[in-house]
């Protein structure tokens, strides 16, 4: 399912409350007040560094012992070429038929669940150094913004070319969003182009990569420039409660994104059309009708331009929603395991996912705008002049706010990963349930592990501060394991289901 929560609080809040008109004179720092604010930030890095190289040593003992997690696995060697380095090695894939029939549910043979190539082990531990690199920086780069003065120049260019309070803020965001996009360039470009090309992930073209940054950047912009003012206006009218406020008026934010974003924002990126294969989008169409879904919409996407990695996923609501299959996932499945993969995204829109991610997110706005009002009060008490801020909630403080953004994030990230972890696994028992054809999930997760080189057992860290969804390998065992027809006992989901046409 497509992850939204990178669009939790996309515009950083901050406050008017001061004359926005004030002198240049009023926001030039003190030679003393510079030197403390450096010193603060060289403490504040001193104690922020340590503690994430540490936690990274963590995170390499653990995927080092993930290499032997699974002792279960049988271990077969692949038909892979040793003198080609640059292969992705193949799982073999076996089963056994309990009656010789071919007819979904009937395969009752283990699936293995591969262990994770030299390659994928790789990718898994670099993703581990650049997910910590990038805290670190979301933390660092923000500081150093607001701790050298940066941040208060800022401001001031603002007042000259805004004018008004609502221009002031507007200029200002506009400023900081492009300084910060293009201090991230370096780590974008290697982390999304260099890196993904090195694992030999993608095919993207350099033009395709610098287009599809230019056009986030350009939508962030825009964004920032419409509705960043809002914040402030709150904060102005009511400075104790505008953390509560601002948290109301984001509910229809996040719903107005969840719902235009499958039709405006998507197709900047990447070419959808109705599916190609018409023998298997009547297949798809036969199985949303038996899960109760009429009307609906399925769409094949080009992402073979951008990535050789599979997905699937649902996205929108109401009249915009439909699921989207990824073109490369398309080539690389067979029938039976798209449709099992097509179940698990009509589980989520069966069974509201949708609407629960839209409430868990606007709960936890709530919770983290709360958390930016008293440490940004706190903040101003202790460093406010030494910043240059003119108020706790200055339009300055933007650089504080996103840092202090990363570390909630960081902090709420477990419990984010519970949740989604726990929809994931019930869209995986609505399928199993629906198709019962539990041999094509199995074998569709080791296609997606193998494909996208994942890693089917990570260590309880890595799955507790970055997973999302189940670990592959939990995953491919709960495909086998779980037949609750065979024992007569009930399907959880089956009130969802119509009876089959072909019965």
């Amino acid at each position: 399912m497509k992850n939204v929560v990178d669009s939790v609080l996309t515009i950083a809040p901050a406050n008017t409350r001061g004359s926005v008109s004030a002198s240049e004179e009023s926001t030039i720092r003190p030679r003393n007040q510079t030197i403390k604010a450096s010193g603060r930030f060289s403490s504040f890095a001193g104690m922020i560094l340590p503690l994430c190289l540490g936690f990274y040593q963590i995170l390499v003992v653990d995927e080092a012992r993930a290499k032997d997690a699974d002792k279960t696995a049988v271990i077969r060697p692949t038909n892979g070429n040793e003198g080609e380095k640059t292969a992705i090695a193949r799982p073999t894939i076996t089963a056994t038929s309990i009656n010789g029939s071919d007819e979904p549910g009937s395969l009752d043979g283990r699936v293995e669940v591969p262990r994770p190539s030299e390659r994928a082990l790789s990718y898994y531990r670099s993703g581990n150094a650049l997910w910590i690199l990038g805290r670190i920086l979301g933390v660092l780069i923000p500081c150093a913004i607001a701790f050298s003065g940066v941040s208060a120049r800022l401001r001031i260019i603002a007042t000259r070319i805004g004018r008004f309070p609502i221009g002031e803020i507007i200029v200002y965001l506009v400023l900081y969003v492009v300084i910060l996009s293009i201090l991230d360039l370096p780590l974008d470009y290697y982390a999304g182009y260099v890196r993904e090309h090195s694992y030999g992930l993608t095919r993207q073209t350099f033009a395709k990569w610098a287009s599809d940054q230019s056009i986030g950047a350009a939508i962030t912009v825009v964004v920032f420039a419409l509705f960043g003012w809002v914040p402030f206006w709150l904060m102005r009218r009511s400075p104790h409660r505008w953390w509560l406020y601002a948290g109301l008026v984001a509910i229809p934010f996040y719903a107005a994104t969840i719902l235009v974003e499958p039709i405006w924002i998507a197709p900047l990126f990447n070419t959808f059309r109705p599916m190609r294969d018409k023998a298997l989008e009547t297949k798809i169409l036969a199985l949303a009708s038996e899960a109760g879904i009429e009307g609906s919409r399925v769409f094949e996407v080009e992402k073979s331009v951008d990535t050789n990695k599979v997905n699937a996923y649902v996205t929108g609501i109401g009249a915009t929603k439909r699921i989207v299959l990824w073109d490369t996932l398309l080539k690389r499945l067979d029938d039976r395991e798209i449709l099992f993969v097509m179940s698990h995204e009509m589980g989520h829109y069966v069974l509201h996912h949708m609407f629960y991610i839209l409430a868990a997110i606007s709960s936890g706005t709530f919770v983290i705008l709360f958390l930016l009002d008293c440490s940004l009060k706190a903040i101003y008490r202790r460093c406010g002049g030494a910043l240059g801020l003119r108020s706790p909630l200055d339009v300055a403080a933007t650089p504080i706010i996103a840092a202090l953004l990363t570390v909630f994030n960081l902090l709420g990230a477990p419990i984010w990963n519970v949740f989604s972890r726990s929809i994931e696994h019930e869209a995986d028992r609505f399928a199993i349930e629906i198709t019962r054809d539990n041999h094509a999930g199995a074998t569709a997760f080791v296609k997606l592990q193998s494909e996208n080189l994942g890693n089917p057992r990570p260590g309880p860290l890595y799955k507790f501060w970055r997973s999302s969804h189940p670990p592959i390998g939990e995953r491919i065992d709960f495909c086998q394991d779980y037949r609750p027809w065979e024992n007569g006992e009930p399907l959880v989901y089956k009130t969802y289901f119509r009876e089959r046409s072909d019965k």
